[in-house]
């Protein structure tokens, strides 16, 4: 008998046209952010000059008034209708595609990962991030139509390997929005809270766990590592596995929670998912109901591997 039994025909319909308005809605927003802000004309000493301004208050002249800047200025302005448009017509068809997720059941996700995976996205920090240990396991079924056995999904924690080497271009992200990684979680749970005792965990009030591991220090890591200059954020704490995970291929899935909300979940490919989880089973330290569990989901996703999964069957 398999581990896993699949979805039915209309939910499987319905994960593919919620992912496609789904694309299309990140596709929208992200051409939208480029044209944040706005064009004024202001006159500055007799002249009139055209004047770019962002969404944190700065201004930048684009030169004074001439054609050029009155085509620069039609063009901006236009774009940004049009994008508005847009944009409000996609989020109008994606929520009705989030209560189409809900009524036919499509998502069985916890709410909070989908809102800490889109709150990172939001932010753009996501690609720093993979998600690693048992809420994989939703990629790998969502990409298959299937729905795993609850046996082996049963988790409080959700586990984010942060990738060291892009830490330069992630705390200078950091820096810029004079923000923590706390204060980004707290945008999807405002419970959050970093454990004293353990600091590379954040809690919600419901008891649901976001723990940060990286790479065990190299290649000039440093270490320990705080993921901002806030005394109170979050340390990712090193993990034996850590540079196996980074250096495996990386997919990303669409995976749909239980209210039907959808968020891109970036993870390692399924061969290397199972090969880590059969060599975390190995280790005598690790503790025995773990063990059970590392080589349960391990056959797990190598059975689908075999059966849904042919691109990776060769691996």
């Amino acid at each position: 008998m398999p581990g896993f039994i699949e979805n039915n025909d209309s939910q499987k319909r319905q994960y593919i046209d919620a992912e496609s308005v789904f694309d299309e809605l990140r596709r929208v927003r992200k051409e939208a952010t480029q044209t944040r802000g706005g064009m004024i004309w202001r006159e500055i000493k007799g002249r009139t000059y055209l004047i770019r301004t962002s969404p944190k208050g700065t201004h930048k002249s684009l030169g004074p008034k001439s054609d050029e800047t009155q085509r620069i200025y039609a063009s901006f302005t236009e774009r940004k209708a049009q994008i508005a448009q847009r944009l409000a017509a996609i989020e109008a068809t994606f929520d009705e595609q989030r209560r189409l997720n809900r009524a036919l059941r499509v998502g069985r996700v916890p709410t909070v990962v989908i809102d800490v995976l889109n709150a990172l996205d939001a932010a753009g920090l996501a690609e720093h991030f993979m998600v690693v240990g048992t809420h994989s396991l939703y990629a790998y079924e969502s990409a298959c139509g299937v729905r795993f056995t609850p046996s082996a999904m049963a988790t409080r924690d959700i586990d984010l390997l942060f990738d060291t080497r892009k830490r330069l271009a992630f705390f200078s992200r950091m820096r810029e929005s004079d923000a923590s990684f706390v204060g980004l979680l707290k945008k999807a749970d405002k419970t959050f809270e970093r454990l004293e005792d353990r600091k590379e965990t954040v809690r919600n009030a419901t008891g649901f766990e976001v723990d940060v591991i990286r790479r065990t220090a190299k290649d000039g890591d440093p270490h320990p590592m705080r993921l901002s200059d806030d005394e109170d954020d979050v340390w990712a704490v090193q993990a034996s596995t850590g540079d196996s995970i980074l250096n495996a291929p990386r997919v990303s899935q669409m995976v749909v929670a239980t209210n039907g909300a959808m968020a891109i979940m970036h993870t390692m490919a399924p061969p290397d998912f199972a090969r880590i989880k059969r060599k975390l089973a190995e280790y005598p330290t690790r503790d025995p109901l773990k063990r059970s569990k590392d080589r349960l989901q391990a056959e797990l996703v190598e059975e689908l591997i075999a059966t849904h999964m042919p691109q990776y069957a060769a691996n």
